[in-house]
Protein backbone atom coordinates (compact mmCIF):
# COMPACT_ATOMS: atom_id res chain seq x y z
CA UNK A 1 0.00 0.00 0.00
CA UNK A 2 1.91 3.12 -1.33
CA UNK A 3 0.87 6.68 0.61
CA UNK A 4 0.64 9.90 -1.26
CA UNK A 5 0.17 13.69 0.69
CA UNK A 6 -1.50 15.90 -1.52
CA UNK A 7 -2.46 18.86 -0.61
CA UNK A 8 -1.92 18.31 2.81
CA UNK A 9 -4.61 15.43 2.76
CA UNK A 10 -3.22 11.67 2.99
CA UNK A 11 -4.23 9.08 0.39
CA UNK A 12 -3.51 5.33 0.04
CA UNK A 13 -3.54 3.28 -3.06
CA UNK A 14 -6.02 -0.02 -2.06
CA UNK A 15 -5.57 -3.35 -3.54
CA UNK A 16 -7.24 -2.61 -6.37
CA UNK A 17 -5.55 0.29 -7.40
CA UNK A 18 -8.36 2.96 -6.57
CA UNK A 19 -7.60 5.91 -4.04
CA UNK A 20 -8.74 5.63 -0.71
CA UNK A 21 -8.66 8.91 1.91
CA UNK A 22 -6.93 8.68 5.28
CA UNK A 23 -10.17 9.93 6.69
CA UNK A 24 -12.19 7.21 5.04
CA UNK A 25 -10.13 4.33 6.33
CA UNK A 26 -9.78 5.72 9.89
CA UNK A 27 -12.56 5.76 12.73
CA UNK A 28 -13.99 8.92 13.52
CA UNK A 29 -11.36 10.59 15.65
CA UNK A 30 -14.49 11.65 17.77
CA UNK A 31 -16.21 8.08 18.22
CA UNK A 32 -12.41 7.14 19.25
CA UNK A 33 -12.00 9.70 22.37
CA UNK A 34 -15.43 8.99 23.29
CA UNK A 35 -15.03 5.44 23.92
CA UNK A 36 -11.50 6.45 25.35
CA UNK A 37 -13.39 8.99 27.97
CA UNK A 38 -15.43 5.99 28.96
CA UNK A 39 -12.51 3.81 30.83
CA UNK A 40 -10.53 6.12 31.94
CA UNK A 41 -11.24 8.21 35.49
CA UNK A 42 -13.63 11.53 34.88
CA UNK A 43 -10.84 14.05 35.52
CA UNK A 44 -8.33 12.33 32.89
CA UNK A 45 -7.60 14.26 29.84
CA UNK A 46 -6.00 12.84 26.41
CA UNK A 47 -3.98 14.46 24.72
CA UNK A 48 -4.77 14.45 20.63
CA UNK A 49 -1.45 12.53 20.14
CA UNK A 50 -3.00 9.78 22.20
CA UNK A 51 -6.29 9.67 20.17
CA UNK A 52 -4.36 10.00 17.18
CA UNK A 53 -2.55 6.87 17.85
CA UNK A 54 -5.23 4.97 19.12
CA UNK A 55 -6.96 5.57 15.95
CA UNK A 56 -4.78 4.62 13.79
CA UNK A 57 -4.39 1.43 16.29
CA UNK A 58 -7.80 0.17 16.67
CA UNK A 59 -9.01 0.71 12.48
CA UNK A 60 -5.41 -1.32 11.44
CA UNK A 61 -7.12 -3.47 13.91
CA UNK A 62 -9.97 -3.90 12.47
CA UNK A 63 -8.83 -3.64 9.02
CA UNK A 64 -6.66 -6.63 9.77
CA UNK A 65 -9.75 -8.78 11.52
CA UNK A 66 -11.83 -8.06 8.86
CA UNK A 67 -9.34 -8.91 5.91
CA UNK A 68 -9.18 -12.75 7.38
CA UNK A 69 -13.03 -12.91 7.46
CA UNK A 70 -12.97 -11.90 3.96
CA UNK A 71 -10.47 -13.71 2.61
CA UNK A 72 -12.70 -16.65 4.42
CA UNK A 73 -15.63 -15.69 2.49
CA UNK A 74 -14.15 -15.36 -0.81
CA UNK A 75 -12.82 -18.82 -0.48
CA UNK A 76 -16.59 -20.01 0.40
CA UNK A 77 -17.25 -18.05 -2.68
CA UNK A 78 -20.02 -15.81 -0.20
CA UNK A 79 -19.79 -12.04 -0.62
CA UNK A 80 -21.17 -10.99 2.62
CA UNK A 81 -19.08 -10.76 5.75
CA UNK A 82 -21.19 -11.76 8.70
CA UNK A 83 -20.28 -11.95 12.65
CA UNK A 84 -19.40 -15.49 12.82
CA UNK A 85 -16.58 -14.61 10.03
CA UNK A 86 -15.04 -12.08 12.85
CA UNK A 87 -15.48 -14.55 15.77
CA UNK A 88 -13.38 -17.22 13.37
CA UNK A 89 -11.19 -14.28 11.96
CA UNK A 90 -10.31 -13.32 15.60
CA UNK A 91 -9.95 -17.17 16.82
CA UNK A 92 -7.77 -17.84 13.74
CA UNK A 93 -5.36 -14.81 14.18
CA UNK A 94 -4.84 -15.82 17.81
CA UNK A 95 -6.95 -13.53 19.55
CA UNK A 96 -9.13 -16.17 21.76
CA UNK A 97 -9.63 -13.73 24.59
CA UNK A 98 -12.08 -11.73 22.04
CA UNK A 99 -13.39 -14.21 20.14
CA UNK A 100 -14.92 -16.03 23.06
CA UNK A 101 -16.34 -12.66 24.42
CA UNK A 102 -17.45 -11.55 20.64
CA UNK A 103 -19.58 -15.07 20.18
CA UNK A 104 -21.32 -14.37 23.29
CA UNK A 105 -22.27 -10.85 22.55
CA UNK A 106 -23.05 -11.91 19.11
CA UNK A 107 -25.72 -14.69 20.39
CA UNK A 108 -27.15 -12.33 22.78
CA UNK A 109 -27.47 -9.47 20.06
CA UNK A 110 -29.14 -12.36 17.79
CA UNK A 111 -31.88 -13.42 20.81
CA UNK A 112 -32.31 -9.63 21.16
CA UNK A 113 -32.94 -9.09 17.52
CA UNK A 114 -35.39 -12.29 17.58
CA UNK A 115 -36.93 -10.67 20.33
CA UNK A 116 -37.62 -7.13 18.90
CA UNK A 117 -39.17 -8.90 15.12
CA UNK A 118 -42.65 -9.08 15.44
CA UNK A 119 -43.79 -11.84 14.49
CA UNK A 120 -45.96 -12.10 11.25
CA UNK A 121 -49.21 -12.78 13.01
CA UNK A 122 -48.76 -9.28 14.31
CA UNK A 123 -47.86 -7.92 11.10
CA UNK A 124 -51.79 -8.81 9.73
CA UNK A 125 -53.83 -5.89 10.19
CA UNK A 126 -57.54 -6.56 9.95
CA UNK A 127 -58.98 -5.36 6.85
CA UNK A 128 -62.71 -5.80 7.52
CA UNK A 129 -63.17 -9.73 6.33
Amino acid sequence: MMDNNVGGSSFSNDENGGIIKEQDRLLPIANVGRIMKQILPQNAKISKESKETMQECVSEFISFVTSEASEKCRKERRKTVNGDDICWALGTLGFDDYAEPMRRYLHRYRELEVDRTPTTTNNIQDRGN
